[in-house]
């Protein structure tokens, strides 16, 4: 592994564990009422998109932090949309 594909993994790994946190607390009440639905569908569309590109170019950094990012944003818009 290189040093740029190194770094992908990292900033990958950074950036989709922002996301545990909130999950969780959205796992334990329910509830994802502080988000916005826009952001939420725009993060789910987006990171499916970047997941598609990692694939394309056959970097493993955007391919593993998306194949993280992409369901833990379809629970919170899952959760969005069903509760509010």
């Amino acid at each position: 592994m290189d040093w740029i594909e190194a770094i992908g993994l990292l900033a990958g790994a950074m950036t989709t564990s922002a996301f545990v946190p909130q999950a969780v607390k959205t796992w334990r009440t329910r509830s994802a009422r502080d988000f916005s639905l826009g952001l939420l569908v725009l993060l789910v569309a987006g990171n499916t998109l970047w997941m598609a590109y990692g694939f394309l170019k056959g970097s493993t950094g955007l391919v593993a932090a998306n194949l993280v990012t992409v369901p833990l944003t379809m629970y919170l818009l899952t959760v969005k949309l069903r509760r509010g």
